[in-house]
């Protein structure tokens, strides 16, 4: 599978991600430390939702656009302060645009705090460097994430947040996958990582969480999110959270207690690991 983001900006499966990023980057924000928050697989930063790409699928209009749509009557009664700071945050771009991760985590930032968004492509680095100019503790490093993302840990700050979010070009990505994260946390074992991965085959999926567990991981959550898609289409992906921060299970629970029956969606939650 060949997931080009911008044709898929602002789906279903961008907004569990979204939802949980912004969850685990609060929870970490608790403490006063400085935070080291790298994106192993950046993008541009930022997509054209009235675009020919994002228009050609149309899932945009089916996530964040629903959300949109369906929220706003119950903002202050939803009960999730999270899906209302993602909405918040999100429409900072404007209506007809939808930020990347890369740009959400800045906009997350607190003066201590620093970001490392590493992108491979010339032409998608050039855009980043432009979304994330306003920053200045956010680095665009033009790098290929699998390679750049070991020599960045642990950093320096002892805590952070990494993404890894590849776009599923290849067909033994799950198994580079697999070799990185474990490469991640020989280095920084106490760190919060998010992998995000399309579940074009329950088995494959499966199989790619159970090679994390042997790594040694202790405490790994991993949320589902799936929808009716026409064959040959996303209709399901999953996000694993190795170390999520407390609190964090509760917030998405709530958010997407409202957002999924918004997106027509089905949400599962698993503890992998839970010491």
């Amino acid at each position: 599978m060949n997931y080009r983001h911008a044709f898929h900006a602002g789906n279903f499966a961008d907004v569990v991600k979204h939802l949980a990023l912004i969850s685990a980057l609060g929870l970490l924000a608790r403490k006063d430390t400085p935070l080291a928050v790298i994106d192993s697989h950046a993008g541009r930063g930022l997509y054209d939702l009235a675009g020919p790409e994002t228009k050609k699928t149309g899932e945009g209009e089916a996530g964040i656009g629903r959300l949109r749509a369906g929220v706003g009557h119950l903002r202050g009664a939803a009960g999730s302060p999270l899906l209302e700071k993602y909405l918040a945050l999100a429409a900072e771009s404007g209506a007809d645009a939808y930020p990347g991760s890369p740009l959400l985590m800045a906009r997350c930032l607190r003066p201590q705090d620093r970001l490392v968004a590493i992108e491979k492509h010339p032409e998608e680095a050039a855009l980043l460097r432009v979304a994330l100019r306003p920053w200045r503790k956010a680095k665009v490093e033009e790098a290929d994430g699998y390679e750049r993302l070991i020599a960045l840990l642990p950093p320096v700050e002892r805590r952070g947040l990494v993404l890894i979010d590849p776009p599923f070009e290849a067909t033994d990505e799950f198994a580079r996958l697999g070799a990185l994260l474990r490469a991640a946390l020989a280095r920084f074992a106490t760190g919060v990582y998010m992998i995000w991965f399309p579940v074009k085959s329950a088995s494959e999926a499966n199989r790619f969480c159970a090679e994390v567990l042997s790594a040694g991981v202790k405490k790994a959550l991993r949320i589902d999110i799936a929808i009716d898609a026409p064959a040959g289409k996303l209709g399901q992906a999953g996000l694993l959270i190795v170390n999520p921060p407390f609190g964090l299970e509760q917030d998405m629970e709530a958010a997407l207690a409202v957002a999924a029956p918004l997106m027509d969606a089905k949400a599962t939650f698993d503890w992998l690991a839970k010491d």
